[in-house]
Parts: structure tokens; sequence; C-alpha cells
């Protein structure tokens, strides 16, 4: 939690007091359904909450964009930017059921109202949102394929509508197919743990 308060010192009360549920609520969730490795639970805000608001770092979403997670797992990176942007509406999905379960769990004892949560495959997916996020569900010219269609037209944001993706390691071979419609920031370049030395936040115009 030191991380989040020292990156984030502008946190609403409100905010902060959601973002210290976490804690109890994911190793409480995680006994029972394994959404977190169990040896990385003890990292929780660094490698799943802070790795999460690293989407940030690419766009700041303005108030009532909507914003799919796709392959959300435990709900990241969904759930810490619905704590981030309360005005920007969220919908996760997850092709596992338990692991929406849990999702839906923690966002009510939040109260995140902003969120929704669905047991769903992105092929079946019919919404159409303003942004697509994810972290590491699938190569990007796969994921960028199946969510194509879940693309709308209205535009609300400094980025144009598109796909933003959270990457480990070398992204080159990824995003060469797409040219100028496709870049990437160095989480690095934000935050100073050794985690973060080859995460890799993507944006995609679609």
């Amino acid at each position: 939690m030191d991380a989040i308060r020292r990156y984030y010192p502008t946190l609403t009360e409100q905010q902060m007091s959601r973002f210290e549920a976490l804690e109890a609520l994911y190793a409480e969730w995680n006994a029972r359904i394994n959404v977190i490795s169990r040896k990385d639970i003890e990292n929780l805000y660094v490698h799943h909450v802070l790795h999460s608001l690293g989407i940030e770092k690419m766009l700041r979403f303005s108030a009532n964009s909507s914003v799919m997670d796709v392959g959300t797992g435990g709900g990241f990176p969904g759930i810490p930017l619905a704590i981030l942007f309360p005005e920007v509406r969220f919908h996760l999905i997850d092709g596992t059921g338990k692991k929406i379960k849990v999702v839906q769990a923690v966002a009510d004892a939040l109260a995140l109202d902003n969120l929704t949560a669905s047991h769903r495959r992105i092929e079946d997916e019919r919404g159409k949102y303003d942004f697509i996020v994810s972290r590491a569900v699938m190569p990007l010219p796969d994921l960028a394929k199946l969510v194509r269609k879940n693309i709308g037209n209205e535009q609300h944001n400094a980025l144009p509508n598109g796909l933003i993706c959270l990457k480990g390691g070398n992204v080159q071979g990824e995003i060469a197919p797409f040219g100028k419609r496709c870049s990437y920031i160095s989480l690095s370049d934000y935050f100073t743990e050794e985690y973060f030395k080859e995460k890799k936040v993507i944006y995609l115009q679609l």
C-alpha cells in the first residue's frame, strides 16, 4: 500500500480506503479460489494494483468513457482502474466463471457502482466501448482481431479509441505489424520498483 500512497498522493479518502481494503479481500478470496499465485499475494500492491494503474500513464480516461477489461482474471487491471476513475464505466469479462465470482464479490464489497462483470468469452461480447484494456491475455495481433468489433465510434479521450495492454519484455515483434497506429511506454520511467524494469503499456488505435 505504501507504493500506492507514494505514486498517487492526491487520492480521495474513499479511493484510499478502497485500495486499502483490497489486501484483506484478496487474501480471503484467494484462499478459496486461486486468482493470484499463492507466493505472489504478498506482492499484491506492486505486482497487481500498481501494475494495473500503469495504464493511466498512457491515458487518463475522460469522465463518462466506457472501458472493457478482457480476460480480467481476478479483476486486473479493471478493479484498480475503476477505483482510480470513478466517473468511468468499466465492464470486466473472463471466460472462467469462478474468477468473475471473485471480481463481483470484490466489487460489491467496495461498492464500485461504476463496474459490471460478466462470465463471457471475448468472442461472445457484443458491447461497444471506447477502450479495451488487458494484461498479458494473448499476443497483440490476436487480441486486436477479436476486440475490433467492440470499439465504439464516438471519441471522448485524448487518444483515439482503441486497445491498451500491459505487457512485459520485448514488444517490438507484437507492435511491428501496426506501424504508426501503435506505440508504447516503459513503466520503469514512472515506477522505480525492480518489477517494472521490463514492463510496458502498449496503445493500439483501432
